[in-house]
């Protein structure tokens, strides 16, 4: 009898064991775990990066959510002592890291929700960065500049509001570029105008002030070249907008946009995949001389 007692203790012990791993399997299987790294800002702002880049919106509303929790109330803080975006030496700038990081998390987060086909979590969350953290700013360490997400928030804005799926990418230059390649080549001139219209807004004071500071192409090294970056990715955003109105027979509208290549961002080149870079402003005026020549019944 008493061996009988022992041997249905242990199998119940057994069974109870067994339950418990499956409960902790499907819990585990339920609810994912997320390493927050060190806690700070920056680092959750990074880990929401790279969950929108693997399109995994429940870690990018985790991170997200995770950051507001433990800065939102300093960034609003520093909200309510600005009455303009902080500007200057990029050390002041940074000073305001919880308003930035806090701003940007917030423009990741309603964009996860805008590519998951959520508008109607989307709008809201970008409705309060215009609200609540307006002169937050992000930092881009491709190219060493800073760029506004109320800015951005209100072109989703538009964009949800116009039945538009524009994807600026993590709002780099470059990565706006390559928008307006896949675009071209898919023959979508609103798109093309749009991504231009963004590239000019955020870059085109900075590609500017580096073309009035030249007098030649640059050539010494590729790295010289690159260090024109502003400069050359929105000189090859007109060349871009120039080839779509072209192509949609628009060539009015196309002459227009070459001569602006060529008056403004002269000295841009555009790098090749091929290993070169080429020169978009001697492009756009070979493509002038051809539209000018065409007959007359063929123009717009």
């Amino acid at each position: 009898m008493k061996k009988l007692v022992i041997m249905m203790c242990a199998l119940v012990m057994a069974v109870t064991g067994a339950q418990l791993a499956n409960a902790q399997a499907a819990a585990s299987t339920a609810t994912p775990s997320y390493n927050f790294g060190d806690y700070k800002s920056s680092t959750l702002a990074g880990k929401a990066w790279q969950a929108l880049a693997d399109k995994n919106v429940e870690a990018v509303v985790v991170y997200t959510n995770k950051c507001l929790e433990l800065y939102a109330a300093e960034a609003v803080k520093m909200q309510a002592g600005l009455q303009a975006y902080p500007a200057g030496d990029p050390q002041q700038v940074f000073s305001f890291w919880a308003l930035n990081d806090v701003a940007t998390c917030l423009y990741i987060q309603g964009e996860a929700y805008r590519q998951a086909k959520q508008n109607d979590k989307a709008k809201p969350v970008f409705e309060r960065i215009i609200k609540e953290f307006s002169y937050g700013q992000t930092y881009d360490p491709g190219n060493k500049a800073f760029w506004k997400p109320a800015d951005a928030a209100k072109d989703k804005i538009s964009m949800i509001e116009k039945g538009l799926d524009l994807d600026f990418g993590n709002m780099s230059s470059q990565a706006i570029v390559l928008k307006m390649w896949e675009s071209l080549g898919k023959k979508e001139l609103e798109y093309v105008i749009a991504y231009n219209t963004k590239l000019n807004d955020v870059y085109g004071d900075t590609a500017k002030k580096m073309q009035a500071t030249m007098t030649e192409y640059a050539w010494e090294s590729p790295e010289k070249i690159h260090s024109f970056w502003a400069l050359n990715d929105v000189g090859t955003g007109m060349f871009i907008l120039g080839e779509a109105y072209r192509i949609a027979g628009k060539n009015t509208e196309a002459i227009a946009a070459f001569k602006k290549v060529v008056s403004d961002y002269l000295y841009a080149q555009c790098w090749d995949t091929n290993g070169w870079f080429w020169k978009p402003a001697e492009a756009a005026q070979q493509k002038i001389v051809e539209l000018e020549t065409l007959p007359a019944d063929v123009k717009n």
